[in-house]
């Protein structure tokens, strides 16, 4: 059987990387494939040739849409990230009848509707395994491995850098802004680091997986982000004391109301195994009904660990080349028409439970005070800790952690606590999940 042509857009870290584990496992891949596959053309406008190999012995493009247009590739693999022009770059390889692979979840996530909707009409595949969690087989486990689930929710640890962050400031007791630094230096950081620390690049992906796992389109937009610029060390450690830890989770669940979306920080039980996952590794944990609740373990980035997920993605779509495309497995797991209009719930209307700190004066009815605006919010306690106020000091620390309630009753809880003259500054809030199964 002649071998299967591939064009790579891209080849910075996971585009080299590519290029590189395809070429060394050429045999192993060709085994499992059913035939040879070649890149046989590349597209990039600054790559280094040293880190890539064997590059020189094909044709390295500076224009990625004359790529697109090679009437002899099958199958175009986009690792050039970004909205723009990646989305215009695949859609013009599926209007001419190419399939995709692709690593770009910020695509998938803002435009993966218009995309399965256009390579559903042509009959081609858009594969983005690597979009989600790099080199662990999520997509294809809940998309495929759990099809016979109705899925109940799922919690992720999903960027690396924010994962590292806080198993430092938990490990050596450093602060956000220090370890932040180093993450950069250490590469795994941008320069401008919003879209990790801030939640954005978790939001993506949580997107994504969301719509796999309840068979709702792709609505980033009602993904709910907060970052973890504001966890301090002495949350980490109260934490700590109370047998939780602090990590940076996407979470969705579906209720009887609707899908959560949401990304933020959370206290989980330090028991759980995703609660020690730690450094820039990542984990995603899926309940279903039948199966129980799974976690999937492994490295979320990195050139060969995303190229894995690329690769794999590229076999299946060679496997599935003459097969008819009704009856490929689905963009997004469901059927086309069979997607669901399930709303996404806005965060008030979230419930779950909360650990609470303030600075509260150190004089008496001060307890009573909040505890009873607690309980007019229909709020109840699980537990509390009142810290010793240092030599000199005249507040103290309060730490609450409360049973599950619905945002908005936190919210106007809250917003009545900071009105206290006893009480100082803001309340800190984060959320907190059990993760049961």
């Amino acid at each position: 059987m002649k071998p299967v042509k591939v064009g790579l857009m891209g080849l910075g870290t996971v585009g080299g990387g590519t290029f590189r584990v395809l070429l060394k496992n050429a045999r192993e891949i060709a085994r499992r494939a059913g035939r040879e596959i070649q890149i046989t053309q590349a597209a990039a406008r600054d790559y280094d040739p040293e880190t890539v190999p064997g590059i020189e012995n094909i044709e390295v493009l500076n224009d990625a849409f004359a790529l697109v247009d090679n009437p002899e590739l099958d199958i175009i693999i986009e690792l050039i990230g970004g909205y723009s022009p990646a989305r215009e770059l695949v859609l013009k390889a599926i209007e001419n009848g190419k399939h995709v692979v692709t690593a770009n979840k910020a695509l998938i996530a803002l435009h993966g509707n218009e995309i399965f909707a256009a390579a559903q009409k042509k009959g081609v595949t858009v594969a983005f395994e690597a979009a989600v969690a790099g080199g662990i087989p999520i997509i294809k486990a809940v998309r495929e491995g759990l099809a016979a689930n109705q899925i109940e929710w799922l919690a992720g640890i999903i960027n690396g850098t924010g994962n590292f962050i806080l198993s430092e400031m938990r490990d050596k007791g450093r602060d956000f802004e220090d370890v932040l630094a180093e993450a950069q230096a250490l590469g795994y950081a941008e320069a401008d680091p919003t879209f990790d620390v801030e939640g954005i690049d978790a939001a993506h992906k949580l997107t994504i997986l969301a719509s796999l796992a309840f068979g709702i389109p792709l609505q980033f937009e009602k993904t709910y982000t907060e970052g973890i610029s504001k966890i301090e060390q002495q949350d980490v450690i109260y934490a700590g004391e109370l047998g939780y830890r602090i990590k940076h989770l996407g979470i969705a669940r579906k209720t009887p109301k609707g899908v959560e979306l949401r990304v933020h920080p959370t206290l989980i039980p330090e028991r759980r195994l995703i609660a020690n996952v730690d450094g820039v590794m990542n984990a995603v944990l899926v309940k279903g009904d039948a199966v129980g609740p799974t976690l999937y373990y492994g490295a979320g980035a990195g050139a060969e660990p995303t190229a894995s997920a690329v690769i794999a993605d590229v076999v299946d779509v060679t496997r599935a080349l003459t097969t008819d495309p009704e009856n490929r497995v689905p963009h997004l797991a469901f059927q086309p028409d069979e997607l669901s209009d399930l709303p996404v719930l806005g965060m008030e209307d979230v419930v779950t439970a909360y650990y609470l700190r303030m600075n509260a004066a150190d004089q008496p009815g001060v307890l009573a005070q909040v505890t009873g605006i607690l309980g007019d919010a229909g709020i109840s306690i699980e537990a509390m800790q009142q810290r010793e106020p240092a030599a000199g000091e005249t507040s103290v620390s309060l730490i609450m952690l409360t049973h599950s309630v619905q945002e908005k009753q936190m919210n106007a809880a809250i917003q009545k606590i900071e009105t206290l003259d006893s009480i100082n500054g803001e309340v800190t809030r984060i959320r907190m999940e059990q993760l049961d199964g």
